[in-house]
């Protein structure tokens, strides 16, 4: 500000004034945060964040050590991750920042169009592996995942597989193809017919197919939909998140402000999401 009254400034000058919030997480949030990132650049071009994927633990474990600003989410923080960050001394702040369905997606000509919960889960859990079983045709069964270090790999486990039974110890099936990105299990979907897979909304396309669930036998099947998410119909849905490393301060405040704002959420609609607050 200081500058503002002296004229021409130097590029040198120019890149002394530039703040970088680091941000760093979740590839279900990664193409919302690098939007976000993009935008909040043209409004206030002195702040630079730089965004990267990863997974939820890998961000996470980031910001335990002390390397981001920002860590992205797609589940909530551990206890124990909460406790590693303390011992450094860091203590995270969670922030809500938009809301999530994840959808179960199939190949356009699969004809099986709904299941419930618990066959989800049989499925997943290899006790189901043909499609003839819940209505399709006599096929194998394809499974696919994201990694370990995937936030919405722990939640499909704890959530879905597990049926939010913290008593449970029921896991994905040993031969679920586990892989590195959301965009890659949508492209298996598209070429294998024998495949299932889930994905988080924003990353649902056309030429994919997704399954309406129940929440149990004999219940309303409900589609993923921004709509059936903020009416608590659709089952499979989920809050995403930002931790700051301690309460934000300076850029990385404003930032956090910014993206809780209407046009911040407006382009969490844009990309498929559902935004935390009524978009006008």
């Amino acid at each position: 500000m200081v500058l503002a009254g002296c004229g021409h400034q130097t590029a040198a000058q120019d890149e002394a004034m530039t703040v970088t919030v680091q941000n760093k997480g979740s590839d279900t949030i990664v193409n919302l945060a690098l939007a976000w990132a993009e935008r909040y650049h043209d409004i206030n071009p002195q702040v630079r964040v730089a965004v990267t994927g990863g997974g939820s633990g890998t961000g996470i474990a980031a910001l335990i050590n002390g390397t981001v600003d920002i860590a992205n989410a797609s589940r909530k923080i551990k206890t124990e991750e909460i406790e590693a960050a303390q011992a450094n001394g860091i203590e995270p702040v969670t922030f809500v920042i938009a809301r999530d369905a994840i959808a179960i997606i199939v190949h356009p000509s699969n004809p099986v169009d709904k299941l419930t919960l618990q066959q989800i889960s049989d499925i997943f859990s290899g006790k189901i592996t043909n499609w003839q079983e819940v209505g399709g045709e006599d096929r194998p069964i394809v499974l696919l995942s994201r990694e370990t270090n995937s936030g919405t790999h722990v939640f499909f486990l704890e959530e879905v597989i597990r049926l939010g039974n913290k008593d449970d110890d029921t896991l994905f099936s040993q031969d679920t193809l586990l892989l590195p990105s959301s965009e890659g299990i949508g492209a298996e979907v598209r070429q294998n017919p024998n495949a299932i897979g889930y994905d988080g909304l924003g990353y649902v396309t056309d030429d994919m197919k997704t399954i309406a669930v129940s929440r149990a036998p004999g219940e309303e099947f409900w589609e993923p939909k921004v709509e059936t998410v903020n009416t608590g119909k659709y089952p499979i849905a989920r809050e995403l998140y930002m931790y700051t490393a301690g309460e934000p301060e300076g850029a990385i405040y404003d930032y956090m402000g910014w993206i809780l704002n209407p046009e911040a959420q407006q382009i969490v609609l844009d990309l498929g999401f559902v935004p935390i607050r009524k978009i006008e």
